[in-house]
C-alpha cells in the first residue's frame, strides 16, 4: 500500500516538474526597453531596429517591448524601477547617471575631446569599456554608448575667443561643470529648466547657451541667437544600461545573441546621429536666421587653455585614468 503510495505521489511530482519546464521553455524572456525619445529620433529607431532584431533571431526565445517618449517615466524613474526588476534596458542621458557614478562627468569637460573620432576612440578603447562599468556597484551596467552630438555654442553677439563671452548670460542645467567652464571665461551661468530656455532668448533675459547642432535646430534656438560658434566642446551621449541582475540572469547563448543585436542598433543609431548633424547644421545655415562661426586652430586653443583648469577641478571626482585616456584619444 505504502509503495503504491509513494508510486503516485512521485508520478504527480514527476508531472509537475514536467509542466513547470513545459511552460518554463515557452515563455520568453521579456525585455522592458524604456527611453525619453520619440520613435522618429535615432534613439527612436535605434529601440525599435533593436526589438526588430532580437525577432529575428531569438523568435519565441526573447520578447522585446519598446516604450518611448517617457511612457514609464523620466529617466530617473525608469532606473529606479530597472533595480526593482520592472525594466531590463534604457538609454538615459550621460548627465542623469551622475547620481550612480561620477565618473561619467568626463564627457562634460570643456574642450577635453577634440571631434567625435576622438570621442569613439576612447569610447571603444579599453579605458572606455572599462567605464561601462562604473554604475556596477551600484547595480546597473553599461552595454554601449548612443550618440547624440556634440556641444555647440551660440550667442546674441558673435564668440570667437573666450573673452567674447565675458558678463554674457548662459543657460545651463544643473551641471557644476557647466557652472565652472562658464565662471572660467567671465561669462554668468544661470540654471534653467530646458523647455524655458527658447522664450528666455526670445527675451534677451539670457544671452546664449550650449546645445547639439540638432537641438539647436529642432527646439528653434537658432531662430532667437544670431550666432553659432561650432565648439565642439562637450559631449551630448546617453548610455544604453541594464541592471546586474537581469544581465548576468540571462543564459549564456541569449545574452551574446540580445548583445549582438544591441551593437548593431547602436551603430545603425549612431549612424543616423551623425548623418542628422549634418543635415540639420546646413538647415541652420540655409535658414540665414543664425550664422555659424568655425573656429580657426588659434581660437579654439585659446578656448582650451582657458577651460583647461576645470578638468584639475573635477580630476578626483573623475579618475585621471579616464582624464589621461580622454587626451591621449586626441592623437
Amino acid at each position: 500500500m505504502k509503495s503504491n503510495k509513494f508510486a503516485l505521489i512521485s508520478l504527480l511530482v514527476a508531472a509537475i516538474l514536467v509542466t513547470a519546464t513545459t511552460i518554463a521553455m515557452a515563455a520568453p524572456i521579456v525585455i522592458r526597453f524604456c527611453h525619453n525619445a520619440t520613435e522618429n529620433t535615432p534613439k527612436g529607431q535605434m529601440a525599435n531596429r533593436f526589438a526588430e532584431l532580437v525577432e529575428q533571431r531569438l523568435k519565441s526565445k526573447v520578447t522585446v517591448e519598446v516604450f518611448p517618449d517617457s511612457q514609464r517615466g523620466d529617466d530617473h524613474e525608469v532606473l529606479e524601477d530597472m533595480l526593482l526588476g520592472k525594466v531590463q534596458i534604457a538609454a538615459p542621458s550621460l548627465s542623469i547617471l551622475k547620481k550612480y557614478t561620477k565618473s561619467l562627468q568626463l564627457f562634460e569637460l570643456p574642450f577635453l575631446f577634440k571631434d567625435m573620432t576622438a570621442v569613439e576612440a576612447f569610447q571603444q578603447g579599453p579605458t572606455g569599456q572599462k567605464l561601462l562599468m562604473a554604475t556596477k556597484k551600484k547595480g546597473l551596467i553599461g552595454l554601449e554608448f548612443l550618440h547624440n552630438g556634440l556641444k555647440q555654442l551660440s550667442a546674441t553677439t558673435p564668440l570667437r575667443v573666450p573673452t567674447d563671452a565675458r558678463y554674457k548670460k548662459f543657460a545651463i542645467t544643473s551641471s557644476a561643470i557647466s557652472v565652472a567652464q562658464f565662471e572660467a571665461i567671465g561669462a554668468i551661468p544661470m540654471r534653467k529648466p530646458s523647455s524655458e530656455v527658447y522664450t528666455l532668448l526670445q527675451n534677451k533675459v539670457i544671452d546664449g547657451q550650449e546645445n547639439s547642432c540638432s537641438n539647436i535646430y529642432s527646439k528653434n534656438i537658432y531662430r532667437v541667437q544670431p550666432y553659432i560658434t561650432e565648439s565642439n566642446h562637450g559631449v551630448l551621449d546617453d548610455m544604453v544600461i541594464t541592471s546586474v541582475e537581469f544581465w548576468i540572469g540571462l543564459p549564456d547563448g541569449i545574452r551574446t545573441e540580445v548583445k549582438k543585436a544591441l551593437d548593431e542598433a547602436v551603430a545603425f543609431g549612431n549612424k543616423i546621429t551623425a548623418e542628422k548633424t549634418i543635415s540639420d547644421r546646413q538647415q541652420v545655415i540655409n535658414s540665414r536666421r543664425s550664422t555659424v562661426i568655425q573656429l580657426s586652430v588659434a581660437e579654439r586653443q585659446q578656448w582650451i587653455d582657458t577651460m583647461q583648469p576645470v578638468w584639475k577641478m573635477f580630476e578626483k571626482e573623475i579618475g585621471k585614468e579616464y582624464i589621461d585616456a580622454a587626451i591621449q584619444a586626441n592623437k
